[in-house]
């Protein structure tokens, strides 16, 4: 080629075919507007013919069809091929008529015109070129065909994986329909019977004395109580617990009353100001108070004394509750936790570390103790409007005890 490709007849096609290559991916129509210049130009006489060797610098136009039909829609695809088929014809007067090029180095001149040129060459030039399109389009349509091929895959992939999901959740509600059935076969059936023979059983017999009386009332209250919450959890297991109402920090007082009817002497008091809580954290809160009043029961009996405190004053909220044996220090009723293996203090220590927090309990002398830890940010703080409503009425209005005083609670189970 020597020093023609410094040249105005190679340099105007050189840069027009790398433009017409460089904007395929990104804007067909474009490259497709650039090789319509180059060939009009020459055709018009608006840019000088190439030498007859700068032929393959037309190949240009091809590889841009290849990128074009890779990356390009379908109808673009259409337009991009015809438009090539077009460019193809011209090509070809281009190089072997004599009013542009004469010819390229293997076609020699007749001198005769361009008629007797094109009728002995004009087939062979076009077939060339035309394989030439076609194999670079080929390469574009495998490209694009393997890509497509991948996309499939991943998107079979997507699909088993959903699939496996939808399995997953199919099972996993059947076995929470499962559980909500035998949950109200068994527990609220059972709680029903309960609350219903401890009222026959006290509407029955009102001459007996005012403690068998109370103790048989709170039976039933009690029983009605965790039918409530036994109801509360088979419409949370059968609804997946989003709908299901969740106790708050406000339920603690009607909590610690029930607890009093149970004849367990209940002190409550606070200190520091009340933060809002998460959901989730005065669930937690709420059933960790629960746990325990409930072991201070079961294992310390009626009497037992129990001291519950709230502090706000930290990073978060501590819950110091501690119980033990009644004044009258009735130790047949009292079992260690160390001679029984339970769930209650691993319950805790779980509700607490969901939410954040920490939980710790043992004995201390004649208590049993735990302190609970749930953090929060002190940018959330309520407002005074919210207080009252985070406090509640009992933690409110109790007596103040010394915290140091009460830290832990009576979980054996």
């Amino acid at each position: 080629m020597g020093d023609s490709w410094l040249t105005w007849s190679g340099r105007w096609p050189l840069v027009l075919m790398t433009l017409a290559v460089g904007t395929a991916v990104w804007r067909p129509l474009v490259s497709l507007s650039f090789t319509t210049a180059l060939l009009a130009g020459q055709l018009s006489f608006a840019l000088p013919p190439m030498a007859s060797n700068h032929w393959a610098i037309y190949v240009g136009a091809f590889i841009a069809l290849g990128f074009t039909l890779w990356t390009a829609t379908p109808r673009m695809r259409y337009i991009a091929g015809a438009a090539n088929v077009a460019f193809v014809a011209l090509m070809t007067i281009l190089m072997l008529s004599w009013r542009y090029s004469g010819g390229v180095g293997w076609f020699i001149p007749i001198n005769l015109g361009d008629r007797p040129m094109f009728m002995r060459y004009g087939w062979q030039l076009f077939a060339l070129l035309l394989m030439i399109a076609g194999a670079c389009a080929a390469v574009g349509l495998l490209l694009a065909l393997y890509q497509e091929r991948g996309s499939l895959f991943r998107a079979r992939e997507l699909a088993n994986s959903s699939l496996l999901e939808t399995e997953v959740e199919l099972i996993i509600e059947q076995e929470r329909t499962r559980i909500a059935r035998d949950l109200h076969d068994v527990l609220a059936h059972s709680l029903a019977v309960i609350a219903a023979q401890a009222d026959g059983t006290r509407y029955l017999s009102k001459e007996q004395p005012k403690a068998v009386l109370s103790a048989l009332d709170t039976i039933a209250q009690s029983a009605r109580g965790a039918l409530l919450d036994a109801q509360r959890v088979i419409e949370g297991v059968r609804d997946d617990g989003m709908v299901t109402p969740q106790p708050k920090i406000s339920d603690i007082p009607p909590l610690v009353e029930s607890m009093r009817r149970g004849s367990l002497q209940v002190e409550v008091s606070d200190s520091g100001t009340p933060v809002a809580l998460s959901t989730g954290q005065q669930v937690a809160v709420f059933r960790i108070v629960q746990e325990c009043l409930t072991n201070a029961l079961k294992h310390g009996g009626r009497g037992t004394d129990v001291r519950l405190h709230f502090d706000w004053s930290g990073p978060g909220l501590t819950m110091h509750v501690a119980s033990g044996m009644d004044s009258f220090g009735r130790e047949d009723t009292y079992q260690s936790p160390s001679t029984r293996v339970g769930r209650g203090v691993a319950g805790m220590r779980e509700r607490a570390h969901l939410a954040g927090g920490w939980l710790t309990a043992g004995h201390d002398g004649e208590h049993f103790r735990v302190t609970g830890f749930i953090p929060y940010s002190l940018q959330e703080a309520a407002s005074t409007a919210d207080t009252d409503a985070v406090r509640g009425p009992e933690l409110a209005t109790t007596g103040n005890a010394c915290p140091s005083a009460v830290s832990g609670t009576n979980d054996r189970g």
